[in-house]
């Protein structure tokens, strides 16, 4: 019997880091997407955004499962145009090419983002919360999920909103590891925006192993959060950064990092996730910031 094939987009990013040796590990020939060939992951170099070549790289993989991590993720990105162009058709030109195909995947896993719900003023988020998103990242993503739905019927799709996820290897624009990197080098002080923020943080890791439950199950035609359940407030991941590292550095708020928009608080319900799959969130935050601060600094 032939191995299955995983087409991944994305491959070479954070997300796939971890997702393509899950994917191999369960025995899928996995196709990595990306841009350039800046990992060992990415097997085909494309830019969503050229049609062409999006349709040339999906024939050549032939894929039996597809996972579309691709986006520009990062909030303050000052593009703003860019984010449509990748996330909203980027991701058309994925679905046009794999409808095109002789046979098409059994499965169609999207990335969108928790980010889609804004402020939506409950404590905690299912998947019935009505999105809002406030920033052009977030538009992006709702956008795209309104673009996928059209899609339904013709590709076994699901999409995913993960919450905040962190691990080793992500880039230190992001939040959590700006914070290890400045553990990891005993600096004296550390300029961040809103320190009342609350998150709702998990481990990359166990994103990964979300993503493959949900490949592996025969939900369709739905969307899930990918969340832990718990938020925890900013002040208190610096505190255990703090007691990991014996380490006491400066906090000091500074006010171009403060966004006027910031989302207070936002935590997400996984229920829907669990009683599809059966994945639960195993690794505390605790246990990966430890696993970050461990790891080689990237100045080493």
């Amino acid at each position: 019997m032939q191995a299955p094939t995983a087409l991944v987009t994305g491959a070479g990013g954070f997300t796939g880091r971890y997702l393509v040796p899950a994917l191999r590990d369960k025995e899928f020939r996995v196709v990595g997407l990306g841009e350039g060939a800046s990992s060992a992951d990415v097997d085909i170099s494309c830019n969503l955004t050229n049609t062409a070549a999006v349709r040339s790289a999906v024939e050549q993989a032939q894929p039996t499962h597809v996972v579309h991590l691709a986006a520009l993720a990062f909030v303050g990105h000052g593009d703003a145009r860019a984010f449509y162009d990748v996330n909203l058709f980027g991701t058309l030109n994925l679905l046009e090419a794999l409808a095109a195909l002789d046979v098409p995947p059994q499965k169609v896993l999207i990335a969108s983002s928790a980010n889609v719900y804004g402020t939506p003023g409950v404590e905690v988020i299912d998947e019935t919360v009505c999105p809002a998103p406030v920033n052009h990242y977030a538009c992006s993503k709702l956008a795209m999920e309104h673009m996928v739905r059209t899609w339904f019927e013709r590709l076994p799709i699901v999409m995913t909103r993960p919450f905040n996820y962190t691990g080793v290897g992500q880039d230190e624009k992001f939040l959590i590891p700006k914070i290890v990197s400045h553990f990891q080098r005993n600096a004296a002080h550390i300029e961040l925006g809103n320190l009342d923020v609350a998150r709702d943080f998990s481990d990359v890791r166990d994103v990964a192993a979300a993503y493959m439950a949900l490949l592996d199950s025969d939900a369709h035609s739905d969307v899930f959060n990918v969340c832990t359940g718990e938020a925890v407030a900013l002040r208190e991941v610096l505190r255990m950064m703090a007691e990991i590292s014996a380490h006491d550095l400066e906090v000091r708020v500074n006010p171009a990092f403060v966004r006027s928009n910031e989302i207070p608080v936002l935590r997400g319900d996984p229920r829907k996730l669990q009683g599809q799959t059966g994945h639960t969130s195993s690794i505390p935050l605790r246990d990966t910031l430890h696993w970050m601060y461990t790891a080689a600094s990237p100045a080493a």
